[in-house]
Formats: structure tokens, sequence, C-alpha cells
């Protein structure tokens, strides 16, 4: 596991995502590896009391953290609180939606101001990693300015909608990819991770 994390760190992501969620198959137990300078650390978490964030956030020392399950506006701004208090101001907090084709963007406004980022994955029988893509034809009706990261089975053959989209005014923050470049849950094939690197930065 360190060995693959050290070998994805390589290719110099801006954010590499650990998951705190005992039911899934990706949870992380281990140690993470000394990573290169500018890669922020995202901690996923999926319904987990601010008690069980605040201590793994300081025990692996995290930048991000993912809300994933069904928070509500109130825990946000309880977990912030907190984070201020005994850590720095310097973390991020994203809200985790998940999306079909009848999704109301509306559902978002709560946490306007409240976290950094929203993250749209696909609506699915899991928490993430479902590996399929959601319409996104659908992010027209995304009206806020909150930026996000986008989600949702995400692999090699998206690359040409992914540029058209990133052509487009849509607040777009980041990319997550994972299910299409794994090896085994938690394991990334660092090929295919180049390879898609480089075909969405070759114009």
């Amino acid at each position: 596991m360190k060995h693959n994390i050290a070998e994805v760190a390589k290719l110099q992501p801006d954010y590499l995502g650990f998951i705190f969620y005992g039911k899934s198959p990706r949870y992380f137990d281990s140690e993470i590896p000394a990573l290169p300078l500018g890669i922020k650390k995202v901690g996923v978490f999926v319904d987990a009391t601010i008690a069980e964030i605040l201590e793994t956030f300081k025990k692996y020392n995290l930048d991000v953290i993912q809300l994933h399950g069904n928070e509500t506006k109130e825990f946000v701004l309880t977990l912030n609180m907190y984070l201020r208090l005994k850590f720095w101001d310097g973390y991020e907090v994203w809200k985790v939606f998940s999306v079909d084709d009848s999704f109301d963007f509306s559902k978002t406004r709560d946490f306007v101001k409240k976290v950094d980022a929203f993250l749209f994955d696909t609506k699915g029988d899991h928490h993430g990693g479902n590996g399929k893509t959601f319409n996104w034809e659908i992010l027209k009706n995304y009206k806020y300015k909150t930026p996000f990261i986008l989600s949702g089975g995400i692999g090699i053959d998206e690359i040409d909608n992914l540029k058209e989209i990133l052509k487009t005014n849509l607040p777009i923050y980041a990319i997550d990819v994972n299910s299409k470049f794994e090896i085994e849950p938690g394991m990334k094939d660092f090929s295919k991770l180049k390879k898609f690197i480089n075909a969405l930065n070759h114009e």
C-alpha cells in the first residue's frame, strides 16, 4: 500500500484521498508515506462523529475533510468551529452530493459558504466507487459560485467530454478519479493514471 501511494504521488496530483469509512473495501488504516510538497491529503468520512474526524485529522495530518454521508449544515458549522479551535485555518471541507438525472441542486444551498467545495458523485448503491458517470448535462442547472469537484466513474474514455466541460463557465475545482484506475480496491494502476493525466493535458 505505501509503495503504491508513493508511486502515485510521483504524478504530482493536487490531492490524494484516503477512505476512513470502515464499511468500504478501500478503508485505510495504514501509514501514509512522506508526500512531495504540494500534495494535499484528503480524508473521506461517512457519517463519522466530530470526535472521530478530529482524531483522524490530527493522526494523519490531513488537509481536507470530505463528508460523504448525511451530514447537516449544523454538523458542518460545529466541525468548522472545532477545527479552528484545535488546528488552523488552512484546512478545507468538502461536502459530497450523489447526483442522478433528477437531482435538485437547491439541496446544496444550505452548505454554500459553509464548505470550501462540493463534490458531485454518481448516485449508486455505495458511498462512492460505483464506477459510473452521471449525465453531466445536468450540471447546467448548478447556479451557485461554490466550486465543485467532478467525480463518478471517470476514466480514459471520458477525456474528450472532460476537455469540453472544462471549457465551460462551471466552477470546476478538480477532477476526482478512483475506481476506473484500480487494480484492486485502494490500489491504483500507475500507468493508467499517467496516461490519463497526459491525455487530459494534451491539447
